[in-house]
């Protein structure tokens, strides 16, 4: 009787989650947010809680964190991320600076200690790859010349994930200094002689592991994978990490058929794990935390933006790629719920799993909107200052067309800053509605026959 319940629990859930998917494909935006809402359903406090299968979920959830990693680890080779860690690492530098240190200070503003301002951190730290990479396919702009910029920050992101989640793992545990410290060399000892053997010795790995038929090399790769991570989370270096760099040892053939193979694999135990963390969060728990959730949203909406207009300035992106850029870093999604979920299983703050659900369900709903329409919004609101300004001009006050001279000329001066020419909106008052968001010429890059972005999710 228990096992039939069981399986009429999980068969309700996974066919609802089928369903949410194809309402979110239908129009246009990520599945997230309505798993996690799927979640808070089926939770303690829900319409329909679950009870029998509850903890074949929570082990489904841990499935899909290691899927997740090692997906993401199959998208690099150790030469992307040596060269991108050597090439970008300002722009990683600035990206955690800029957005871990709001969510740090607004956990030890709410009270809530240390540790918690750590896995907040990492919360408004890490955007959301996988919603990034849709939502720059589905605009047209994988061949921009912002985009490597883009990627370069997710990637550098990635990569710390592989120093930051064995500091948190080590936090979470109670460890001391000494212990967090054994921790931490174990883990970039790990770290770097992975992509030393990767570098060296990839093509090897990947032969051995690689296999023309799809049973025997799904088999291999994926008892390879739980192997690892199970090691990993005896060392107390993460699973998670052990996974990514498994994906991040695979190159060629054998990744690109890991990836066919495990990807409606991710996709099951992925969104089973947004199921789960819904599960653990009570939504009469989050009302109280909307405020900060939505304060948090709003400040580190504006900082991923600055974020995204530093990087591709720096690297002499034109002024339109810049602002394109910083709105398309706004998403938040899988693994700032990776990273609460580690915090609410440890136990350590009652709020912060809700003020996480919140905040993540804020960003990636506005995510995609902010790439969309950050660009045309700055250039309108620069156009509508410069006619202010222009209409208080002496010229204007002596009427004729002086007004619209200095007006236009006000236009140019915002919208044609930077170190390469911009495309001069016309002013609406001209009676010509400024141009939509479509890059020019020059932010397009000729399209190669391997996207950067295609396939990638984190």
């Amino acid at each position: 009787m228990h096992t039939a319940t069981v399986f009429i629990e999980l068969g309700s859930v996974i066919l609802v989650l089928g369903l949410l998917g194809r309402i979110a494909g239908r129009y246009g935006f990520s599945p997230i947010p309505l798993y996690l809402l799927g979640g808070l359903a089926f939770g303690t406090g829900g319409l329909l809680p679950l009870s029998a299968s509850e903890e074949f979920v929570a082990t489904g959830a841990e499935i899909g964190v290691v899927l997740l990693l090692l997906m993401l680890g199959l998208e690099y080779t150790a030469a992307d991320l040596v060269t991108n860690l050597k090439a970008q690492y300002p722009a990683g530098a600035v990206d955690f600076l800029l957005n871990a240190i709001p969510g740090a200070l607004a956990a030890l503003l709410l009270g809530w200690g240390p540790v918690a301002a750590v896995v907040l951190a990492g919360v408004t730290w890490i955007s959301s790859s996988g919603v990034i990479a849709k939502v720059l396919g589905d605009l047209g702009r994988l061949g921009n010349r912002e985009t490597p910029v883009i990627l370069s920050i997710l990637v550098l992101e990635d990569l710390a994930m592989a120093v930051y989640l064995p500091i948190l793992t080590a936090l979470l545990a109670g460890a001391g200094l000494v212990a967090g410290s054994i921790t931490l060399a174990i883990a970039l000892a790990t770290a770097g002689a992975v992509l030393f053997v990767a570098l060296r010795y990839g093509r090897l790995i990947s032969r051995f592991v690689s296999h023309d038929d799809p049973e025997k090399l799904l088999l291999v790769v994926l008892g390879l994978t739980l192997l690892v991570a199970g090691i990993a989370q005896q060392l107390q270096v993460s699973a998670a990490v052990g996974a990514f760099l498994v994906g991040i040892a695979l190159s060629g053939e054998a990744a690109e058929g890991a990836h066919t193979l495990l990807s409606p694999l991710r996709d099951l135990f992925a969104a089973v794990f947004f199921v789960f963390f819904g599960l653990s969060t009570d939504p009469t728990s989050i009302p109280p935390v909307l405020l900060p959730a939505l304060l948090l949203a709003a400040v580190t909406a504006v900082t991923k933006v600055a974020t995204g207009y530093w990087a591709a300035r720096r690297a002499g992106i034109a002024t339109r790629g810049r602002w394109r850029a910083g709105g398309a870093l706004v998403s938040r999604g899988e693994f700032s719920i990776v990273i609460a979920g580690l915090a609410v299983t440890a136990g350590i703050e009652p709020g912060l799993g809700p003020l996480a659900t919140a905040y993540v369900l804020i960003l990636v709903v506005t995510g995609p909107l902010a790439a969309r329409y950050t660009q045309p919004a700055v250039e309108r609101l620069g156009a509508v200052f410069a006619r202010r300004r222009g209409a208080w001009a002496p010229e204007a006050r002596a009427g004729g067309s002086a007004a619209g001279v200095a007006a236009g000329a006000g236009a140019a001066a915002v919208v044609a800053s930077g170190p390469a020419a911009e495309v001069v909106l016309p002013v609406q008052g001209a009676g010509v509605e400024p141009v939509e968001d479509s890059p020019d010429a020059e932010d397009v890059l000729d399209p190669g026959p391997d996207q950067a972005l295609d396939g990638l999710s984190r």
